[in-house]
């Protein structure tokens, strides 16, 4: 079977990260090496010293905290420190789960589930944007609860997602009290003392039905009384450090509840299990998620028949997410030739590096300056300004502002990369992509840097 070199160009911007020096000269179709990726049900794991489990992470920050406040009581208990003070944990923990992320998708052979692992993480957004709290577990939500769910059951994402310590705090269910459970009979009233519906909003609004899936504000609070005990370990035990998933029984909203016409019985933390298995087959979240993963990948107004074909196989396969994988690929509609989506930031810059083997490594690029440059297109990581994630429309990303930023990181990233020939580069990453009009630029540039950066902001390039 020929291959199309045009097809395994599209293939690699719009279903993975970018393509590699050598990759475009494949001997087998794109879409096998896609299909392979995902059949094969790997799904790699971010590593290092720092990246410890939430709870872990959870605890050093409390003790941390604890350690400071000490410190400025002029307590003897606390040590004395040695040299200068080191960057608070947070901050640590977040540069080095970054620049595991940033590796990961350096060396990603295609991207395909990496790509699937940032849609997934984004729809289940949490925000480092919350406090320190959200800043040291971020990443560890995304590698607890996301990773190894990625190519599994919508349910059990569901369920990791919706009960992971960083979206308890995320959304405040650690602050949510049954009216009528013995906690909150012993509370007295006051703000912060009740039923908190965020979790349970956004687990309908954004991560199961959709605004449009036919709830109503009662069911918002029938989830939210479901979602009470859903809190955190406080205390050291038997059953975990603080910072533990745990199900606290006395401050759970007791008796039945009524949710989308269902009943659900008081079985404890069962309860919560059993209403987000409905939730994760329900006709209303098949077509959310259906929508959102065909414009993630194809289009920002994809095709209807697309979406509803997404939305059946969603069904027919009981939430198997490998399979809706599949099913995008082998999709006709998902190789429309036209590029319609721009690049995310996070996307751009990513292919920028994978395209001119620039290595998150301080010896090479320094992870501090990408974090600065992701910062500055507006997308750093874990960062969303609301629970609905970043956006995933070009009005978002091409606005002037934003588009000076890319043309600064592209001027920038060409000076880096000044060694490289723009024309094999252009050759590497785009080769029948390139327009005429690109190539002609590339050799009308001035300098080796800055035909880099017009390969770099090149429509070709910034589209997928």
């Amino acid at each position: 079977m020929a291959v199309d070199p045009r097809r395994t160009a599209l293939g690699l911007g719009r279903f993975g990260l970018g393509a590699r020096p050598g990759d475009l000269a494949r001997e087998k179709p794109v879409e096998e090496a896609l299909r392979r990726e995902i059949l094969a049900g790997t799904v790699p794991l971010p590593g290092g010293p720092d990246l410890a489990p939430a709870p872990t992470l959870l605890t050093a920050l409390q003790a941390e905290e604890q350690g400071r406040k000490l410190a400025r009581a002029g307590s003897p208990a606390a040590p004395m420190p040695e040299g200068p003070p080191a960057p608070p944990i947070q901050e640590r923990v977040y540069r080095a789960e970054v620049t595991a992320r940033l590796a990961l998708a350096q060396h990603a052979p295609l991207g395909f589930v990496e790509r699937l692992v940032w849609f997934w993480a984004n729809h289940f957004t949490v925000s480092v944007a919350r406090g320190p709290r959200l800043r040291v577990s971020a990443g560890a939500f995304e590698r607890e609860a996301i990773r190894p769910h990625v190519l599994g059951r919508f349910r059990d994402l569901l369920l990791a997602a919706a009960t992971h310590p960083a979206m308890l705090i995320y959304l405040d269910n650690v602050a949510s009290v049954g009216p009528n459970s013995p906690a909150g009979q012993r509370k007295g009233p006051g703000p912060g003392k009740g039923l908190n519906e965020n979790l349970g909003r956004e687990l309908l609004e954004l991560h199961t039905l959709g605004a449009d899936g036919g709830y109503t504000q009662g069911d918002v609070t029938a989830l939210a009384r479901i979602l009470t005990g859903w809190s955190l370990q406080r205390d050291g035990n038997a059953e975990g450090l603080p910072g533990t998933t745990t199900f606290r029984r006395g401050a759970h909203e007791p008796g039945a509840v009524a949710l989308l016409g269902r009943t659900y019985l008081d079985v404890g933390p069962g309860q919560l299990r059993m209403a987000l298995d409905d939730l994760a087959v329900h006709p209303a979240t098949a077509r959310h998620v259906a929508l959102k993963l065909a414009r993630h990948f194809v289009a920002d107004d994809p095709p209807p028949a697309l979406v509803a074909r997404l939305a059946r196989t969603f069904l027919d396969q009981d939430g198997d997410l490998s399979r809706l994988a599949l099913a995008l690929i082998e999709a006709p509609e998902a190789w429309d030739p036209v590029q319609r989506k721009i690049r995310s930031p996070q996307e751009f810059l990513i292919a920028a590096m994978r395209g001119l083997s620039l290595a998150p490594d301080p010896r090479m690029v320094d992870p501090r300056m990408i974090m600065g440059a992701l910062a500055a297109l507006g997308q750093p990581y874990w960062s969303a300004p609301a629970p609905n994630g970043y956006p995933d429309e070009a009005g978002a990303w091409a606005s002037p502002e934003g588009l000076h930023a890319r043309l600064d990181l592209a001027a920038r990233t060409g000076q880096l990369a000044a060694g490289t020939d723009p024309a094999a580069f252009a050759d590497a990453v785009l080769g029948p992509l390139a327009t005429d009009e690109t190539r002609n630029a590339i050799r009308r540039a001035e300098s080796r840097a800055q035909a880099i950066a017009l390969v770099l902001m090149a429509p070709e390039f910034q589209r997928r």
